[in-house]
């Protein structure tokens, strides 16, 4: 894992001072309709919604097996009970982890795009200037880390993870969103390196999280 960030910043670091116009110019060549369908498919938000979704109905196969516990023992609801209860529940299946990552890699990425405040490649090819305003909350100062890039990477490495047969093809669909945001035009090939990497790292750290302080958690 250090490894792992010392040459993504170093990456981030060339890519800002060398290549990231160039290769910017070149895969913007390749722009097509089916970026803007997994502009809103790869979404980080609607990660989350479809693995919540996906996680409730999980939850409500279970109860249907096994009583839900909501109630305290003075036999009154508790949502500290029913959270337990669902958590108890869900922690096994593949939208639990996929839910961890996502949000994990989705709060550290959001940050850091405040924080570095980085122009939106429209400003430099509308009016040729780059540059940064770090501590910006305004969309078009926040291209640094990808949004789409940090939450694909989080939940399909993930997947990965958890199902090691379709890794090939985890990877493969991370990596095509990942390229996808600067044939699009809405990131820098730097913002995506460092989504990428925030996504690995977010999957690889729950999932040992899981492992150290809930063995049961993980088949």
């Amino acid at each position: 894992m250090g490894w792992g960030a010392a040459i993504t910043v170093l990456a981030v670091l060339m890519g800002i001072v060398w290549f990231d116009k160039p290769l910017y110019l070149f895969l913007r060549q390749f722009d097509c309709g089916v970026w803007r369908v997994f502009n809103v498919l790869f979404d980080a938000k609607m990660w989350i919604i479809v693995s919540a979704i996906v996680l409730l109905v999980f939850y409500i196969k279970k109860i249907i097996k096994s009583r839900p516990q909501f109630k305290n023992s003075e036999n009154k609801f508790s949502l500290v009970v029913f959270i337990k209860d669902f958590i108890n529940k869900t922690r096994n299946s593949y939208a639990f982890f996929v839910l961890c990552s996502v949000v994990a890699a989705s709060v550290v990425g959001k940050l850091l795009k405040i924080v570095i405040g980085r122009m939106r490649p429209v400003f430099f090819e509308a009016l040729d200037k780059t540059g940064f305003v770090p501590f910006s909350t305004d969309w078009a100062f926040n291209s640094m880390p990808s949004g789409h890039t940090f939450a694909s990477f989080a939940g399909l490495v993930m997947l990965g993870l958890l199902a090691p047969k379709i890794k090939w093809f985890t990877w493969t669909l991370a990596i095509i969103i990942g390229v996808s945001r600067v044939c699009f035009g809405a990131h820098w090939p730097s913002d995506v390196i460092l989504g990428a990497f925030i996504g690995m790292a977010s999957a690889d750290l729950i999932k040992s999280g899981l492992k150290r302080y809930g063995p049961d958690l993980v088949k």
